[in-house]
């Protein structure tokens, strides 16, 4: 079953969107260190830096997978590679969604 992603998992607007959207398949990731027991749950996953060249790419490989199929960016170099990126993902059934909390 197709997942959504919502980035920046060490935030609490992170865990805020996560609750207010209507979908139980949610998975928060971020590049951020995050400790190993949050990861081996399932429900958060590693993410590509935003400082690699290769990062909407490395995020593609990622979404396709992990069967995602929404991301929600919320760190403010995420979102503007990814939305450089968004017709790749498109092309792929994969939805960027851009919300007023980036950071």
């Amino acid at each position: 079953m197709p997942s959504t992603l919502v980035t920046a998992a060490t935030s609490p607007r992170a865990h805020r969107i996560k609750n207010n959207l209507d979908t139980d398949n949610v998975l928060l990731g971020d590049y951020l260190d995050m400790p190993d027991f949050m990861v081996q749950s399932g429900k958060m996953i590693r993410l590509p830096n935003p400082s690699s060249a290769s990062y909407a790419h490395q995020m593609l490989t990622l979404c396709l997978d992990s069967d995602i199929n929404v991301v929600y960016p919320l760190n403010k170099d995420e979102a503007l590679l990814l939305n450089e990126a968004i017709l790749l993902f498109d092309e792929y059934g994969i939805e960027i969604k851009f919300t007023d909390e980036i950071q």
